[in-house]
């Protein structure tokens, strides 16, 4: 398994532990920032789109703060950026 297989998948394992997602999609976006500044210490950049019941009753700020302090020990080494698309099942529309 190469690197960045085996780094999405420790975030796409973290992800789906700890928000048992009903809708999850996790996407590598590093090759579209190859040469940005902040890519030359490793850590790529990804997007995610996460539906989850954890989130239910939560503003999109705190389902994100969320979302970032499950992954807070892969920033800075694994992870450069993190764009993110948070739902709760009664808000998600299946866009």
């Amino acid at each position: 398994m190469s690197e960045p297989e085996s780094r999405l998948d420790r975030i796409r394992a973290i992800l789906q532990q700890r928000f048992d997602p009903l809708h999850f999609e996790l996407h590598d976006e590093s090759e579209r920032h190859v040469g940005h500044a902040g890519a030359t210490s490793g850590g790529g950049h990804y997007r995610a789109v996460i539906v989850s019941a954890e989130f239910e009753g939560r503003s999109r700020l705190d389902q994100h703060r969320m979302v970032n302090e499950a992954l807070r020990e892969l920033f800075g080494s694994e992870i450069h950026a993190l764009g993110l698309r948070t739902s709760a099942p009664s808000e998600w529309k299946g866009e």
